[in-house]
């Protein structure tokens, strides 16, 4: 008897669930539920481009869907030789790329300390920590305080009171915690510092965390409006964001952004669309090489059951 041609012949069992009808039914209640989830959410992307490239007529008439309608790229024209628009997008990325770096290293170092369980006072970190979350000062506190500092019409006043986020400082420390100690340990022995432990030996270790960590940082300070609008009193230092902000409260109107009279009126509907187009554009290309960090750098740190 051929033992070889027995064991090959045989058939294999899947490992894991078995598959049983229930288990079907709940795949493909999973797969409509998911995919029903991904319409939801593309939809108002693509219909914000079909919007961008159609023309003022069949936007306000409510036929522009999916697909854009009398194309037009007037708007596109218009909006990218208006200096001003590109003066606030050079902002808004010189914001970004400041307030995240100052982040990072702030929360970075944050999170080492606390996740040093033998650390005395860890707890009184911790709890101001947590307390900021439910807790703050008020608006007009923290103009007073910004000002006070010299930090308006400045990138600082931008970076420093949003430096640390509690929920990106909890999930860091979780991570931290979850590396194994004899690591540091080694390189305690080999005659490293704190200081070099956590640059050769955690953080290489941490690139997922890290990278997460940015992609959230980054988005927040792309995305938000209100420090600069509040902080900044030059209109040449405004992110595009407030850009944004006044074309959709209707403070800019559609000759502003430099169009001539005779394209205002193609103008008037779609601006939005092209604007919210052009500032959500790099984060969209961007997010697709940090993706794969997402999942990872989320979940190593929590608690495994």
């Amino acid at each position: 008897m051929d033992t070889n041609a027995t064991i090959e012949d045989r058939p294999t069992q899947p490992a894991g669930i078995r598959t049983t009808r229930g288990y079907r039914v709940f795949q493909v209640v999973n797969g409509l539920i998911l995919t029903g989830v991904v319409i939801a959410t593309l939809y108002p992307i693509v219909n914000i481009v079909a919007r961008s490239f159609s023309s003022d007529g069949y936007i306000r008439s409510g036929k522009v869907n999916l697909l854009p309608r009398g194309f037009n790229v007037t708007t596109y024209k218009a909006v990218m030789t208006n200096s001003m628009f590109w003066t606030d997008y050079r902002n808004t990325v010189v914001y970004t790329v400041v307030a995240t770096v100052v982040a990072m290293v702030l929360t970075t170092a944050y999170a080492y300390v606390l996740s040093k369980r033998d650390l005395r006072g860890r707890g009184v970190l911790v709890g101001v920590a947590v307390f900021t979350m439910f807790f703050s000062g008020g608006l007009i506190p923290n103009y007073v305080l910004v000002t006070t500092l010299g930090l308006k019409n400045s990138v600082w006043a931008i970076a420093l009171p949003n430096a640390i986020s509690v929920f990106n400082l909890l999930v860091m420390k979780a991570f931290f915690e979850g590396l194994p100690v004899e690591l540091e340990e080694a390189a305690a022995i080999d005659g490293l510092n704190t200081y070099g432990i956590l640059w050769r030996v955690v953080l290489p270790l941490s690139k997922a965390v890290l990278a997460t960590m940015v992609l959230f940082y980054a988005v927040s300070f792309w995305n938000s409006w209100f420090a600069a609008f509040l902080y900044m009193d030059h209109s040449d230092l405004m992110p595009v964001t407030v850009y944004l902000r006044n074309l959709i409260y209707g403070s800019t109107n559609a000759t502003s952004v430099g169009a001539s009279e005779a394209d205002a009126s193609a103008l008037g509907a779609n601006i939005q669309a092209v604007t919210i187009v052009l500032t959500t554009l790099p984060i969209l290309v961007v997010y697709p090489f940090v993706q794969r960090y997402f999942v990872s750098g989320v979940t190593l740190g929590a608690v495994k059951g």
